[in-house]
C-alpha cells in the first residue's frame, strides 16, 4: 500500500494545481490573442509554474503550521511532560492531534489517581487521629479526675491508673504497629528467613490464643491430624505474626460456639498454602477490597469495643508481600471467611 502523502503536501499540490491551471489557460489566451503560435511554451511553462508553485506553498505552509505547532508544544512543555520531550516536533495534524489526545487521557489519569490517593490521605489522617484520640482523652479524663482530688481514695486511684495504663498501652500499640508497616512499606525491617516446621508453629499459635477463643467458646484445630512435620523457609517470628493476626481476627468476628480452623496443602512443587477458615460472620462483597487498608473496619462500633490497632490486617498484608508471597481471602456474609497466604517450602 502506497504510503498516504502528509496533509501538507496535499495542500501544496492541489493549490500548486489550480495556481498552474489558471496560469496555463491565461497563459494560452494571451497568446492566441497576441497571435503567438508556439505550442512547446505553455508546456514548458506549466512545468515551471507547478514547480515553483508547489515548493513555495510547500515551504510556506511547513512554515506556518511549524510555528502554531511549536507553540503548542512549547505551552505544554510547561507542564513538564516528558512524553512530548522525547519526540521532535511534527507538522502533521493527524499525529499531533493523537499526540494531544494522549497527552489528556494520561493527565486525566493521573488526576483521577490523586484524587484517590487524596481521598486515602484524608481518611487515614482521620482514622489516625480518631485512633489516638480516643484513648489519650481517656487517659487525660482519668488522670485529671485524679488531680482533682479523687486521689485520696486508694479503691479509686488504683482503678483509674489501671485503665489509665490500659489507655497507654493501646498508644504504644498503635504507634509499634504503625512504625511495623512504615518500615515494611519502606524495606526496613529485614526479614530473618530460617527453615522452620509450620505446623508447630501453628499448634504454638493455638497454644497462645486458646484462653481468648474459649470466651467465645470457639474452638480451634487442624483441619487433619498432620503426622510428619511441614517445613518452610520465612522469617518465623513474622509468620508467627501473621498466624496470630488472623486467628484472633477470626476469633474477633466469629460466632459463639464456633471454629477457626488451618490447614496447610502443597501448592505447586516449591509452594504451600495456609488455610484460616471461620464459620464466622462473613465479611460484604463491598468491604472485601479494602480490607487491608490501615484503620479499615468492617463493623467499626463492634471492632471498637474488641480492641485493636485497627492494622492487624495490613501488617499481615505488608509481611507476606515482603516475603514475596501471595494472600487471598475468601468470604461469604453470614457464612464465614477463609484467609489464606503462600509460603516457600524449605529444599
Amino acid at each position: 500500500m502506497a504510503k498516504k502523502l502528509k496533509r501538507s503536501y496535499k495542500f501544496a499540490l492541489r493549490s500548486s494545481l489550480y495556481i498552474t491551471l489558471f496560469a496555463t489557460v491565461l497563459l494560452v489566451a494571451l497568446l492566441y490573442a497576441f497571435g503567438i503560435k508556439h505550442v512547446e511554451l505553455p508546456i514548458i511553462f506549466t512545468a515551471i509554474c507547478f514547480l515553483f508553485c508547489f515548493f513555495i506553498l510547500q515551504i510556506r505552509v511547513e512554515r506556518f503550521i511549524y510555528q502554531r505547532v511549536k507553540k503548542i508544544y512549547d505551552d505544554v512543555t510547561l507542564l513538564d511532560v516528558s512524553d512530548f520531550q522525547n519526540y521532535p516536533i511534527t507538522t502533521d495534524m493527524a499525529t499531533l492531534t493523537k499526540e494531544i489526545e494522549k497527552f489528556a487521557t494520561n493527565k486525566k489519569l493521573e488526576i483521577e489517581t490523586l484524587k484517590i490517593r487524596e481521598n486515602y490521605r484524608k481518611e487515614f489522617i482521620g482514622n489516625v487521629s480518631h485512633e489516638l484520640k480516643t484513648p489519650l482523652f481517656t487517659v487525660q479524663g482519668y488522670i485529671l479526675t485524679l488531680l482533682d482530688g479523687a486521689m485520696e481514695d486508694k479503691h479509686i486511684r488504683k482503678k483509674y491508673l489501671n485503665r489509665a495504663e490500659k489507655g497507654v498501652e493501646r498508644l504504644i500499640y498503635i504507634v509499634r504497629d504503625l512504625d511495623m508497616i512504615t518500615k515494611l512499606e519502606t524495606g526496613d525491617l529485614n526479614l530473618d528467613r530460617e527453615e522452620f516446621n509450620i505446623i508447630e508453629l501453628v499448634q504454638s499459635v493455638f497454644d497462645l490464643l486458646e484462653m481468648k477463643a474459649a470466651k467465645k467458646d470457639i474452638s480451634l484445630a487442624f483441619d487433619m491430624q498432620y503426622a510428619n512435620p511441614i517445613l518452610v523457609v520465612a522469617d518465623k517470628e513474622r509468620i508467627q505474626q501473621v498466624l496470630t493476626n488472623l486467628v484472633v481476627n477470626s476469633i474477633k468476628y466469629g460466632r459463639e460456639n464456633g471454629t477457626t480452623e488451618i490447614s496447610v496443602e502443597n501448592l505447586i512443587r516449591n509452594k504451600v498454602i495456609v488455610r484460616i477458615t471461620d464459620n464466622g460472620e462473613g465479611i460484604q462483597k463491598e468491604n472485601i477490597p479494602r480490607l487491608f487498608e490501615r484503620f479499615y473496619r468492617v463493623d467499626k462500633s463492634g471492632s471498637r469495643r474488641e480492641g485493636g490497632s485497627g492494622l492487624g490486617l495490613a501488617i499481615v498484608k505488608h509481611i507476606i508481600e515482603a516475603h514475596n508471597e501471595k494472600i487471598y481471602i475468601e468470604s461469604e456474609y453470614g457464612v464465614g471467611s477463609e484467609f489464606s497466604f503462600t509460603l516457600e517450602k524449605a529444599k
